[in-house]
């Protein structure tokens, strides 16, 4: 079974157990965590993909790094997937779990990439865009690609909406190359 339908399976229960149990904010909080520090620890990563260190030297590690930032129930649940020999699933945990808790609370996450940081007044009229097309909260991302020039790119589940100065001149250029003489018009 591959890793990330692992990684879901695992995510699931443990969010089916958080919000049973009346912890869910601070599993999803120890989740946060968790993910940030996977997504900026290559070594890390690398550690509980790797078959030759051994599964309790990984919970140690995993101990020594989460021991008392994290619940207790997010604790044993290292614990389990380590006993489980699954450690190389839990870098997928992380991105799974929240993206199952923002189904679960009804929040839609979105990308937005702009040629320029957005401004707040911006950032606000985007996240209310985005609200009044899905119905629901939105966990707006923002990422800067100055090849963009101006404009924006949105994109909304397996939607994408592309209103950038880069994409309109492409569109412009390959008008122009289909019929050069329609284009002098």
């Amino acid at each position: 079974m591959s890793e990330l339908r692992v990684a879901a399976r695992y995510a699931k229960s443990l969010l089916d157990l958080a919000n049973e149990q009346g912890t869910l904010d601070a599993v999803k909080q120890d989740m946060d965590l968790f993910g940030n520090t996977l997504e900026g620890s290559r070594d890390l990563r690398l550690l509980l993909r790797n078959p030759i260190v051994k599964h309790d030297k990984k919970l140690a590690i995993l101990r020594r790094l989460f021991d008392g930032k994290v619940s207790d129930m997010t604790m044993r649940f290292f614990t389990i997937i380590t006993q489980k020999n699954r450690e190389n699933a839990l870098e997928f945990v992380a991105p799974e779990f929240l993206a199952q808790f923002n189904a679960l609370r009804g929040i839609q996450s979105a990308d937005v990439t702009t040629a320029t940081p957005l401004t707040p007044e911006l950032r606000a009229h985007v996240e209310r865009l985005v609200q009044d097309q899905t119905g629901g909260k939105v966990l707006l991302k923002e990422h800067v690609d100055p090849s963009l020039i101006g404009g924006f790119v949105l994109r909304l589940g397996d939607r994408q909406i592309d209103d950038s100065v880069r994409t309109r001149l492409n569109r412009l250029r390959s008008t122009f190359k289909e019929n050069p003489y329609q284009a002098n018009l």
